[in-house]
């Protein structure tokens, strides 16, 4: 698919965690081709509880080729979110090298499926770790640049449908994706007077790596009863990544300075059922 752009954020940096495929590397190309700096990071090692592959430094190369063919700049580097002070290290390494921050994309998660009560303990915990502490960490590493700067923001945190609905077979990463939610809601308020903005994207099934396996078996044994809840309106099956790194590109930008504290679904249509 093609994409246009405007050089929205000309002069500007960003900083994108999970940027080595899928969703992170489609918003780091999609925000340098609209004249950003990137600071990207991911973990590149597959997670303990989940079932499909994970990133490899091998995609954050490809995703650092890229953001250098749209003419930009990028610091890479390998640091997991649950690692605050690997965030606070390169956050700071990258404000030194491209001379500012202004726009933060908590991008970085993990998807599993099982039975709410079916759950296994460390599954639950590494899908909280990663995607709620995860993000707080995001912001905490972040927050204090852009506040000593004095020029506004835009943190950007990728949520899903399973943010506002309760997906069946998805109880932990619901948890989590409502979770930092609250943690959007409460920091917009808090912000807002400093001219930061705080939002949060939910999309629906996306075109990437990470596309767990028992998912589609439990939807299959439940076809009837908890699978229809999954269904979307729109024909596309799912979204591309590029479909959601166009709702962040729009929230990173001045286009949306009074917007502030919204969940935007990039959805397909998922929550109008």
């Amino acid at each position: 698919m093609s994409t246009s752009t405007s050089g929205r954020l000309g002069g500007k940096v960003a900083y994108i965690t999970g940027a080595a495929r899928g969703q992170g590397r489609a918003h780091a190309v999609r925000l340098a081709a609209e004249g950003a700096d990137i600071i990207a990071i991911d973990n590149c090692v597959k997670a303990e509880t989940t079932s499909y592959d994970g990133p490899t430094e091998a995609d954050l190369d490809e995703t650092t080729r890229l953001v250098e063919a749209q003419g930009r700049r990028i610091l890479a580097r390998k640091v997991d979110v649950r690692d605050l002070d690997g965030q606070m290290a390169v956050v700071k390494d990258g404000v030194s090298e491209f001379g500012r921050l202004d726009v933060v994309v908590a991008n970085a998660g993990i998807c599993s499926g099982s039975m709410s009560w079916e759950i296994p303990v460390e599954k639950w915990r590494e899908t909280i770790d990663v995607n709620l502490t995860g993000t707080f960490f995001t912001a905490k590493a972040t927050v204090p640049v852009l506040l000593e700067q004095g020029t506004g923001g835009s943190i950007i945190i990728i949520s899903s449908v399973a943010g506002l609905r309760g997906l069946p077979f998805l109880a932990d990463y619901a948890a989590s994706k409502h979770g930092v939610v609250g943690l959007a809601k409460t920091m917009a308020n808090e912000l807002g007077q400093h001219n930061i903005r705080v939002n949060t994207v939910h999309p629906h099934g996306v075109a990437t790596g990470m596309m767990p396996l028992e998912m589609m078996e439990l939807a299959g044994q439940h076809s009837t009863t908890l699978a229809p809840i999954l269904m979307q309106a729109l024909p596309d099956p799912v979204s591309q990544p590029e479909d959601i790194a166009n709702a962040v590109a729009w929230l990173a930008s001045d286009e949306a300075r009074h917007v502030t504290g919204i969940q935007l679904p990039v959805d397909l249509g998922t929550l109008v059922r």
